[in-house]
């Protein structure tokens, strides 16, 4: 079952982004980025070259962190519960996951696949889980087992990882930090989260617009990324959304965006943010990551 987590930042249109951040001569490219539509909007004499590296970086790294291709590093190393000579990459990601684990009190935990995969299987099958696998499944959470070092990530016994809630981010900083080795200065790229470098040429920064504004913003130098707890349900009562509380308390309807100078650092922040009991404990959390902002914070009543 392909559950993908609905977004909530959505370009003013792409006509409008195309008219009115963007020269006449900008290029764009549109694909897709670990199953999430993607887009890169530049400038530059060299865009189609410079747009292909991009697309292969993208693919580069897909192969690292998709969960959907079954050669991928991620999937090697759910499979085996232990990864010989990950690339630089994956250490690096998992570095960023355990600093946003500890700076939102566990909130963010890359342990919890056994338990998505439990909920995304019987949501498929239309049944809810027996109490006895669903405890097991909570007792694989712990991203405190997972062990790291330069020559081999291992996992605990039935431990699997998903890195869908941080991935994204990180691809599309991997894709900035291509394009700016290249001389790019301006260019959006949306990787399912949002990297505004530079502002367009002749403009003061790329218009987005959050879900449920009437008006863009302008982003300059700056990541966005959004997430919802019940962006997608897995259960026919719509109680269970799909990101996931690693003790299993019950969620609220929550939808979070978060902007700082790191997609990856705004994604699984947005991803974590979404458990908070309130807006309060979210700016709470925020407080030690530096240059990290809430930008949208909404909840609502648990449907009935």
């Amino acid at each position: 079952m392909h559950m993908k987590r609905r977004r909530f930042l959505s370009f003013v249109s792409a006509a409008c982004l195309t008219a009115a951040a963007a020269p006449a001569s900008a290029f764009r490219w549109q694909g897709v980025a670990l199953g999430a539509k993607a887009q890169i909007v530049l400038d530059h004499p060299e865009a189609e070259p410079i747009a292909a590296a991009a697309r292969a970086e993208i693919a580069r790294l897909e192969q690292i962190f998709s969960l959907y291709r079954p050669d991928s590093e991620i999937m090697r190393l759910n499979r085996n519960g232990r990864l010989e000579a990950p690339s630089f990459e994956m250490l690096e990601c998992l570095t960023l996951a355990r600093r946003i684990h500890e700076v939102t009190g566990g909130l963010f935990d890359p342990t919890v696949q056994p338990l998505w995969r439990l909920l995304a299987e019987a949501a498929a099958a239309g049944r809810i889980p027996e109490a006895s696998p669903l405890k097991a499944a909570r007792a694989l959470v712990g991203f405190d087992r997972v062990g790291t070092e330069a020559g081999r990530i291992t996992l605990a016994p039935g431990q699997a990882l998903t890195l869908n809630g941080i991935a994204q981010g990180f691809i599309a900083d991997k894709v900035a930090a291509l394009l700016a080795a290249r001389g790019v200065k301006d260019v959006l790229i949306d990787t399912g989260e949002i990297v505004a470098m530079g502002a367009g040429r002749g403009h003061d920064g790329w218009p987005v617009t959050l879900r449920g504004e009437d008006r863009a913003r302008l982003w300059r130098d700056r990541a966005l990324a959004s997430s919802a707890t019940f962006g997608t349900v897995m259960d026919e009562a719509g109680h269970q959304g799909h990101i996931l509380a690693p003790e299993g308390s019950a969620q609220v309807p929550t939808e979070i965006t978060i902007s700082a100078k790191s997609a990856a650092m705004a994604d699984g922040l947005s991803t974590a943010l979404c458990l908070v009991a309130n807006e309060a404990e979210a700016r709470n959390l925020l407080r030690s990551v530096k240059q990290a902002r809430l930008e949208r914070f909404l909840q609502r009543a648990m449907p009935g």
